[in-house]
């Protein structure tokens, strides 16, 4: 009974799923010399850039034909625009895009897209500084914090350094993170809703000027790490670029692969009541692909909802995983459980 328990508790941790809705994928932030007209075209298609790559997860979308032509008429996409000036005299220009016709910009460049709901990541990372050991958080290396953040936010990832505070520091020692000890750090990241955690350390190599990052995400098969030696903030930056890429990989939808609107059964238990009902309906609404859902079948508290949407079942499924207010059922009597492309039920767990 404890290895069924403990099997159950590690297939939920898997499986579940907390999605952050990120609402800033329509504008970028760009710092400008001055507000003349020429340097805010400039800035705005630069900022178009910065949109496509949230969007898509790519960067080699900057030397697409349609892409390179829809700058030539910025002004099209552009919803508004704003300045920003600090009180030291920089000056900040924020575009925001209609959010339409750049997905629609995207669709018709044959790139992948990805909806705004995205996973959280959890990054601890440990500095070793003349032989001195210390997490990085806003209060000791707040310019490496900040880095994390502003890289994160250009692929539209949201992420979060853990606080280190009494709550943290109970759970999580120096010696967990730089050993990646994932339990202990697993646990901890709970507090954040993160779906994956990464664990890092940062260090100068032996009679060396250049610094040495080895990270890894807690759940891999392997305990190998990805190293990689550079300069401090590029080897952050680095860091924050593959794990965007790869998770982009992971969820953005097929372009490649056209499918004309189908309609897929879900199962989904746990609804006791009209209200909630409703909410799981609109719940499923929100996502990007879905088109419409109808009530099919009810019986106790388990409830069918017939769901047209335009992608394939398994974008269907990836969009769903990221959904905090479903989980994949969990079948009491299965000593194992499997998780499969066929598998459709899922339980109603709420906002």
């Amino acid at each position: 009974m404890a290895l069924r328990l403990f099997l159950l508790g590690l297939f939920g941790w898997c499986m579940a799923a907390s999605a952050v809705e990120v609402t800033d994928l329509y504008e970028a932030t760009l710092q400008v010399d001055n507000k003349t007209r020429a340097k805010r075209v400039v800035a705005s298609q630069q900022a178009l850039d910065r949109v496509i790559q949230k969007l898509t997860g790519r960067t080699e979308h900057l030397n697409h034909p349609l892409i390179r032509q829809s700058k030539k008429r910025i002004s099209d996409y552009m919803l508004k625009y704003e300045y920003i000036e600090s009180a030291d005299g920089d000056i900040k220009i924020r575009v925001r895009f209609e959010a339409d016709k750049v997905e629609q910009l995207v669709r018709d460049s044959n790139l992948p897209l990805w909806g705004n709901r995205r996973p959280m990541i959890a990054i601890w990372l440990v500095i070793e500084d003349n032989l001195r050991r210390e997490f990085v958080t806003q209060e000791s290396y707040p310019q490496l914090e900040r880095l994390i953040y502003d890289t994160a936010a250009e692929w539209g990832i949201p992420v979060v350094v853990p606080l280190m505070d009494l709550t943290d520091r109970a759970q999580v020692g120096i010696a967990e993170v730089w050993g990646n000890f994932s339990e202990p750090v697993e646990a901890a990241s709970m507090r954040y809703n993160a779906e994956r955690v990464i664990t890092g350390r940062l260090f100068k190599q032996p009679n060396s000027s250049s610094w040495q990052l080895d990270w890894r995400y807690t759940d891999t098969d392997q305990f190998e790490s990805t190293q990689q030696v550079g300069d401090k903030q590029q080897l952050l930056i680095a860091m924050i670029n593959d794990m965007s890429t790869a998770l982009a990989a992971e969820y953005v939808i097929d372009p490649n692969r056209s499918y004309a609107t189908s309609s897929t059964v879900l199962t989904v238990d746990k609804l006791t009541s009209f209200s909630k009902i409703e909410l799981a309906r609109r719940q499923l609404l929100s996502i990007s692909t879905v088109q419409d859902v109808d009530v099919i079948y009810r019986q106790g508290d388990l409830v069918k909802f017939e769901v047209e949407h335009g992608s394939s079942v398994v974008d269907l499924q990836k969009s769903l995983k990221l959904e905090r207010a479903f989980s994949v059922y969990v079948d009491p009597r299965a000593f194992y459980q499997v998780a499969s492309a066929n598998n459709l039920r899922y339980s109603w767990v709420g906002q």
